[in-house]
Formats: C-alpha cells, structure tokens, sequence
C-alpha cells in the first residue's frame, strides 16, 4: 500500500475479523490519520486477545491494507459501450440492468436467467445473508456456484449420514493424540471445510503432547512437512486407500462405534462391511502406491490411538469418486468410535443461522438429489444448483421447449469461472454469446469483461462482518462481529442493497431500476423477527431496528440461536449488542457431543450406508483394475493466494514467482524438462479438442512424486479486456484451459480436478 508521507499526527485502533480465507483470524488494524486529516491503514496484526484465533495471521491479513487501496478496485459501475467499459451512475447502471434483464426474460421466460456465485460470497455476510432472496426472486434453475469445484462431495456426503449439508463433523484438533489428514493442505489454508486457524501451531502441539500427525498426499506439502509421517499416494486413489482401512477394521475386529452406537444401526454397518469387502490392502497397494503392511499399519493406529480423527479435503473431493471418499472419511471416524468424541470428530455449535440448531433436534427431512436435471448433460441438482462445468454447454445449447429455457442472461456474484472452473475457454467463448451479462465484482477480471454491467461491492473495511459459514465449521464455538473501520465512505451502496435492489429487478418490480431498499429491508426483517421471535415478534423487531440490512437479521438470528438470550427468556445470553461490546469475541468454549441433536434425518440415525453411495462403489471396484496413467496434474494451494482474486495484491504478488508447475526430477529427466523452462501441458486425450494446451514454466522439485504435475489453479491473467495491473506482471497458466469440463463426480457433480492424464513436452522441444 502506498502510504501518505504527511507525518501522522492520531492514531486508533480497529477490530476486524479477516476475510480472505476459512482461519478466519481476527486482527488488530492501526489506523493511522496524517496532517490533512486523512486516514488510512498504517499495520495489520493478529489480536492477541481473540479467543478463537489467538494472535495469528498469515499474510493474507496484511493484504487486507492492499485490498482496500487497489486502484484497479472498481469504485462505480461499468457499462459496456461499444466494445468498452465506461464508469457510470448508479442509476443508470440499474435502469441498464432492468432493460436487459426485462428484454431477456421477456423473450425466454424468467428461467432463462442463470446466476453463478463465487467462494467471497462467504467472506461477507451481507452477501451471505442476502444472496438466497436474489436467487428465489430469479426463479431459475440455471444457478452454479464455486461449491462444485472443491466442497460439494463433502456436503453432499455429511447430507446424506447426518441430514444437513452443514452438519459437517471437524477435527477436535486440540485433544487428539492422532490426525490422519489426506489430500488437504492445512498448513497453507487454514483449513477447509474446517476453520482452523495456525494449524502448524496446533499441529506442533499435538506433537508436544506426544501425538501423531500423518499426512497422505501426491505432494510432500506445506503440511506433509510438518508431520510424523509423510506419504505419497497416487492422484485419484484416495477412495481405494480408505475403503482398505475400512476394510481392515473389519478384517482384524477392530470396529468399535463408541458412544455413536446409539444412533448407527447394526445392519448399516454390516451393509459398510460387505461393500468394502473386496478393497483389500493387497488389491489397492499397488494403485494407491502405498504397501498394503503400511495401509493395515494405518488402521490399527487409526482403531489404537486413545482420541484420533481423519480429515481430508479438496484432493479428496475433486476427483471422479469424491463423494465416495468424503463418505469413507467419515465411514473411519464412525466406525472407530471417532465420531462425536472428544478428540475425534465433532459437530460446533454455531450462535447464529446454522440449520442444525433450529427445528426438532434429532430428528428432520434429511437431504435429496435430483430434484431436476441439467438440460443437456443431464447432471442431477445437488444443493439447489448444477455443477458449474455445465454453464458453457447451458448457454450454447438452443432451447428445445420453454419449460427448459438456455441461459440468455447471467448474474455473476464475487465469481470469476473463466479462471476457476475446467473448459475455461469454452466459457469465455460462450459468455460472448449470451444476451446480456451482469456481474457483481470488485474487479474488472477475466469473467466481468465479458458483462454488460458491472456493479462493485465496498471494500470490506466499510462493511460490518459476521462469520454465518465458518461457525458451523470451526474448531471451537465462538461468536466476533467486525463493525465497520470507519475510514472515509467510498459512497457506495453495500452487496446486500445492490443484491436487493436486483431482486426487485428480476421479478419486474423496479420500474426503471428504481427500489425502494429500505422498505424491502424492513419487510424481510419483519418476516425473520416472526420466524425467530414468534409472539415476541414486534419487541425483537423493534430492538432489532437499531441496526438494518444483514445485521438486524443477525442480531434476531443470535438471539435465538442456541447460545442467544432467547427475546429475554435467558438473561446474559448472546445478541449483537454483546458482541459489540467485546471486540475480540466471546469464546462459547470447546465443541461438545451433539448427537443425537445434531441429525436432521428422517431416520432420527446416523444413515451410515446410505444406497447411493453404495451403489457407487462398484464403479470404484471397476476403476481399481485400470492401469494408473502414466503422467496426471494436481492443483496446489499457496498461503498467499486464494483462488484467482488475491493476486492483484502487491503484499501477496512480491516474492518468488507461485505459478510454476512442479515435476519430479525423475519426470524432468525423462522429458527434457528444465528448472526455470518452459513447457507445454495438454490433455492426454484431447479427442476434438487439440487446443486445450498451456504453457507453463517448470520447476523440478522432488516434494511431488514421479508421475505427478502439480500446477496451482486460479492463474492465468493475460486475457485482454481486464484491469488487474498488478496480476498481468507475472500471469502464471491456467490450469483450467486444460481441463475437461465434461469430467465430473456422478454423484455430486463436482469437477475432476486431480489425477486428469497428460502429456507435457518441453518447448525447446516443439520447435
């Protein structure tokens, strides 16, 4: 951040919840006013008294300065005007907005409208809170979201065992004696579907107390090096090792649920049993890479340790059978006894909005699949959405009937697909085709030059923050709300009064773009302070009306939640105010069991053997015989990056270049290839697509097993049309304009990222 050099003359401190990754960590800002009275940060740095994330940081924070100040960072609304974007008013982006979107639905029917959302969505809880009511007001079933590149399979998985696609059960990391963590990256990310912030102090820890932390992955990672155990395993194995492990425990006796006894039927585990029967160790050790002694070795540990778990994340997930290796996580866990343990698994009790703390406790409709299919690849609705891989062929397809409209027009939220998500290319191509684009985006990117309109959120220093997701994903229960810092207003209207007004526009209610927010705010208010407040519905909206937008909904959400002081029927308890007053957070302690509470089932059980997740496995089996490709590309994460957005930010782009492609020097030798070189990456088997090819810059590295390109997916910022000064120095490869579009977990429709075959070829040697 460039700084003024006026000599600071006051200085104030601010409290702020970082938003730039899952840690969630919260931070001291020093907020620094020069001569001329302007403000602006002068440092970040971890709050020491934040009882959840206790004084850490990791480099993202210090960019939130960078964030803030980006001067390519939109600040007013673009229209494209004959070719270009242009700043324009407000006012006359929403009367665009009204045109297009009005001509389009007009033509081709509301359902003809898509919306895709991306993973900042989450890091503001404006747009957390606001988002459903722009896409119920949409009406369509055209909606995706960055949920099907990396979470779903997991979601979908935790669905099906416990009810509810956020009963996502995390590891008790800080009283386990024994974590197994496969195809996840803590180190780097903080955590992923589990909010843990430095997970390498914690980590240490463990170990300190005389634990033990393995770690299974194609790559000896940033997490992998801090661990007892590394080992190698082959992309897109990782169902194959888990189901032996299972199949172990039942081989040597070693089964034990534990108090999940209670609530696991003994025909779901016999039904477990006979469906991991033929993944013997011996079948799958030369597939997954791993011995067969060592895969029984981890099973008995795994059954031994007095308090263990096991974790994995997005290389579990992205892979053709990423449900089933969700499941089986959670199937090692139930299985000995880890569930619902201290120490081993457990489910955190959020303080406000988590599904699984509202309702009839132990007991619920559960989750279902396939309400509707995509039009063209027939792709089965999994959490009211396709899978992004389908937008493309969405848009290009013509409409058969007007029951099942093609995409003409699009919302985009905080997503940049044409970066994220496989058969980019393609996607760019067909953005170019639609009838009129919108995009809520702070930054005119890869994906936004291709919209009619652009409307920029603030920056999050401007906003209030509340974390709705990570609550339900966090190691221990906690409550923070970040208010604004209170540096000057940029004047812009915040997501959640851009997403309303759009909803009003969508359902033709805007004449000319024009809203009325306010009363649209206070009727959605009114309808949650009945819904959490019953009779005491009009004194919880009063009070509540101290605050408007997203946190009056809060502070009703907090008061009924489970640790919230119920409309004064428990004194003490915790609403918005008391968290005003306690800038660092309350700490609502260590997570506790929950079951049978937790369950959203029909049942009222944990659905162990779910018939869709075993009906899958023999597909599994079937793959277990195929030979292994000889060469396949994994994506990586970085602590600096996070996705595609983060690298605009001159704090996080400084340093060694990130976006080199890692080979082993075994594979280097054998292609030619040169540390610093440069190289060409295509599909395997490019069938009618010979243009799907990259060049990347290589660096030798033995971290990653032979056989394995590692690549780190969000790059690639060299396309015209964008203003993202900083990133185009050094624009990396996008890993996606590599990757097949057409490949995808059956069960969750998420994208096969990992373990996808190809050929590299030194450049030299194309010439």
């Amino acid at each position: 951040m460039t700084q003024d050099t006026a000599q600071p003359t006051a200085h104030r401190t601010a409290h702020r919840i970082c938003p730039l990754c899952e840690a969630c960590c919260g931070l001291v800002l020093d907020i620094a006013r020069d001569a001329q009275g302007t403000e602006h940060v002068a440092t970040v740095r971890g709050d020491d008294a934040d009882p959840f994330s206790r004084g850490y940081l990791c480099p993202k924070a210090v960019a939130l300065k960078d964030l803030h100040s980006d001067p390519d960072r939109l600040r007013q609304p673009l229209i494209r005007r004959n070719g270009q974007h242009v700043p324009a008013g407000w006012d006359e982006a929403f009367a665009e907005i009204a045109r297009g979107l009005g001509d389009v639905q007009g033509r081709h029917g509301k359902g003809a409208v898509g919306i895709t959302l991306g993973n900042p969505i989450v890091h503001k809880f404006g747009l957390t809170l606001t988002v459903p009511t722009l896409v119920k007001a949409l009406g369509t079933k055209h909606v995706y979201s960055a949920s099907t590149l990396d979470q779903i399979p997991r979601q979908l998985a935790c669905g099906l065992l416990y009810g509810h696609w956020f009963s996502v059960p995390v590891p008790d990391i800080d009283r386990t004696d024994w974590l197994l963590v496969i195809g996840a990256n803590p180190v780097a990310s903080n955590g992923s579907m589990w909010t843990v912030p430095d997970f390498r102090g914690r980590a240490k820890a463990l170990r300190q107390r005389g634990g033990r932390l393995v770690v299974i992955d194609p790559r000896r990672t940033e997490t992998a090096k801090v661990a007892d155990e590394y080992l190698p395993i082959r992309p897109g194995a990782d169902v194959f090792l888990l189901a032996a492990m299972a199949h172990t425990l039942f081989e040597e006796g070693l089964v034990r649920l534990g108090s999940a006894s209670a609530v696991v039927s003994a025909a779901d585990v016999e039904a477990v049993r006979v469906a991991v029967a033929p993944f013997t160790p011996d079948a799958v050790a030369e597939r997954c890479a791993v011995p067969a002694d060592t895969i029984r070795r981890l099973a008995r540990e795994l059954a031994a340790a007095p308090r263990a778990a096991v974790y994995g994340r997005i290389g579990t997930n992205g892979q053709t059978f990423g449900t089933l290796s969700a499941w089986l996580i959670d199937v090692l866990n139930v299985l000995t006894g880890r569930l619902d343990a201290e120490g081993g698994v457990m489910f955190p009790k959020a303080a406000a909005l988590a599904a699984n703390t509202m309702g009839q406790p132990g007991i619920g409709r559960g989750v279902g699949t396939g309400r509707h299919h995509s039009r063209v690849s027939g792709a089965p609705e999994v959490m009211g959405e396709w899978p992004i891989t389908c937008l493309a062929e969405e848009i290009e397809t013509p409409a058969t009937s007007p029951e099942q409209p093609a995409v003409k027009a699009l919302i985009t939220v905080a997503s940049n697909p044409v970066l994220s998500a496989p058969g980019s290319p393609r996607l760019a191509a067909a953005l170019d085709t639609l009838d009129f684009m919108v995009s809520v985006d702070i930054y005119l990117n890869e994906t936004t030059r291709h919209a009619n309109v652009i409307l920029p959120g603030r920056s999050p220093l401007e906003d209030g923050h509340f974390d709705v997701a990570f609550g339900q994903l966090s190691m221990r229960n906690h409550a923070r709300y970040s208010p604004p810092v209170g540096l000057e207003a940029s004047g812009q209207p915040a997501e959640w009064e851009i997403l309303l007004r759009l909803s009003e526009i969508a359902q033709g209610r805007g004449s000319g773009g024009v809203v009325d927010v306010a009363a649209l705010d206070d009727r959605l208010a009114r309808q949650e302070a009945e819904r959490f407040a019953g009779d005491l519905a009009d004194q919880a909206f009063a009070e509540a009306s101290r605050w408007r937008g997203p946190e009056r909904r809060l502070d009703l959400a907090l008061r009924a939640g489970p640790h919230g002081d119920g409309f004064g029927r428990q004194p003490g308890g915790v609403r918005l105010a008391a968290l005003v007053d306690a800038p660092s957070g309350l700490d609502l302690g260590a997570l506790e069991p929950r079951l049978p509470e937790v369950l959203r089932t029909p049942s009222g059980r944990v659905d162990l053997a779910p018939p869709m997740l075993l009906n899958d496995l023999p597909r599994a089996l079937a793959a277990l015989h195929e030979p292994a490709p000889p060469l396949v590309i994994i994506g990586r994460r970085d602590v600096r990056s996070n996705n595609s957005w983060m690298h605009n930010l001159p704090t996080l782009a400084k340093g060694p270049f990130r976006g080199a492609a890692q080979v082993h020097p075994v594979d280097a030798q054998r292609l030619g290839l040169t540390d610093g070189g440069s190289a060409r990456i295509q599909l395997a088997d490019a069938g009618d697509r010979p243009d799907r090819h990259i060049t990347v810059q290589i660096h030798v590295d033995d971290g990653v097993m032979p056989g394995v390109v590692c690549l780190p997916h969000g790059w690639g910022h060299d396309l015209p049309g964008t203003r993202l000064g900083v990133a185009a120095e050094r624009p990396g490869a996008n890993l996606n304009a590599v990757l097949d579009e057409r490949l995808r977990d059956p069960l969750s429709g998420n994208a096969v990222l990992s373990g996808v075959a190809v050929v590299v070829e030194a450049l030299s040697a194309l010439r």
